[in-house]
């Protein structure tokens, strides 16, 4: 037994309600349980019992043991002055002043097994083995649930961001997207280069794809080698033009090519987010006005400059590849970055209509592929689209990760059932 779980118990009412009788023999009806605080005092505020023929209204207090009581110091804090009952899963000692609820005999074995496995289960999710039978309409509930809470979530980077970049979402989404680009890896310096480059210094060059080129390749400290052939000495002249120009500062983190594919390789993300700053103007404002993720896909489907098409870096020839940006990382841009900075921006202007269509533009993406979501597939939880997937993600890394089952709709359903 935990204090956490039996506050899940006196919350939900999950003991035997009947001829309820405090430790002192007298006549116990719960009328409302009160409400969890999660602010200093009492475990919950504003229940109301029946004591004999007396109606009391006030704070509850749950404890272990009733000697926790004064073991706490409760009873010189002024936080505990308004409480009406010490609800206890075992009463170790006698308490006169407030009356007392013992939980030891009316809570059932049962449940206080399955919560045991639960905490104690070494699977993939705590509750895999009885995950299958909860009803869909609980997990559609949870999972519209999680994914709000995730969206949220990202909401607060975003809108930090925001009051960086002095309330400009243009400015704002381009560093989030920046980061996107460098992915895991890379992230970090990407949007450290990103925010080296004002967006009003982009639209002033993005009309030729070579300049725009060199002010993200020479701001991420990619233009400082001697090179052999033409184009990159052609954009490294551009950029010490540029940089002198506008008084530029080239990041200091580095960007890293190790362990990784070609098709990720630093130059090549680079080259395609220059291809995509040079074909679309105001982006995020032309996002704002899209209604089907179809149509988001087809704006950021971009291919890079024909010099990429025969390499992967500077200096260094490859067979020919046009260097499109793929299906899957279109999909990652618009889920993990073009959907929670649209969100953030229904949030922030408490628009409603803004944040369900960033919320349906989930529901016309594919499912993302990985090591968690192929876990809930194996247990035939439903991953049909980008909701499902980003869900599901929330639910293992938040939820599951910790344990956290008496937060979880899912879990509550399992333990209700005893």
């Amino acid at each position: 037994m935990t204090e956490r779980l039996l506050q899940y118990i006196w919350q939900f009412g999950y003991f035997n309600k009947l001829n309820l009788q405090t430790t002192s023999g007298e006549p116990l009806e719960i009328i409302f349980p009160g409400k969890l605080n999660t602010n200093q005092g009492a475990d919950f505020t504003d229940a109301r019992i029946r004591i004999g023929q007396t109606l009391f209204a006030g704070s509850v207090e749950l404890h272990l043991k009733t000697s926790q009581w004064s073991i706490h110091g409760h009873q010189h804090d002024e936080n505990y002055k308004n409480v009406i009952l010490h609800v206890v899963y075992e009463d170790d000692i006698k308490q006169n002043d407030i009356p007392a609820l013992e939980l030891r005999t009316l809570v059932s074995k049962i449940l206080l097994e399955r919560y045991a496995f639960l905490m104690n289960t070494s699977s993939f999710i705590a509750c895999a083995s009885s995950v299958s039978g909860v009803k869909t309409i609980t997990w559609a509930a949870w999972k519209e649930m999680i994914l709000i809470e995730r969206l949220t979530r990202k909401s607060q980077n975003i809108l930090k961001l925001l009051q960086e970049s002095n309330q400009h979402w243009e400015e704002t989404f381009w560093w989030a997207l920046a980061r996107n680009f460098g992915l895991k890896v890379n992230g970090e310096a990407f949007e450290a280069m990103a925010r080296s480059i004002p967006v009003s210094l982009l639209a002033k060059h993005k009309h030729q794809i070579h300049q725009v080129e060199a002010l993200l390749f020479g701001q991420a400290g990619l233009l400082k080698n001697d090179f052999v052939e033409d184009y990159p000495k052609l954009l490294k002249r551009e950029y010490e033009f540029l940089q002198k120009k506008h008084s530029l500062k080239p990041i200091s983190l580095p960007v890293h090519f190790l362990r990784m594919r070609p098709v990720n390789f630093p130059t090549v993300r680079l080259a395609q987010l220059a291809m995509l700053i040079q074909t679309s103007a105001h982006l995020f404002s032309k996002i704002l006005e899209i209604e089907k993720a179809a149509e988001i896909k087809s704006l950021i489907s971009v291919t890079a400059n024909d010099y990429w098409h025969y390499h992967y870096r500077f200096d260094e020839a490859s067979s020919f590849k046009k260097k499109r940006l793929g299906e899957d990382m279109i999909n990652n841009i618009c889920i993990n970055t073009i959907i929670p900075v649209v969100f953030a921006y229904g949030l922030y202007h408490k628009n409603e209509a803004i944040k369900t269509k960033a919320i349906r533009w989930l529901e016309e993406l594919s499912a993302e592929k990985n090591s968690i979501t192929d876990g809930f597939t194996a247990l035939n939880i439903a991953n049909q689209s980008a909701y499902d997937s980003q869900a599901l993600i929330e639910l293992k890394n938040e939820y599951c990760a910790a344990k956290r089952c008496l937060q979880c709709a899912v879990g509550n359903a399992i333990l209700k059932t005893s």
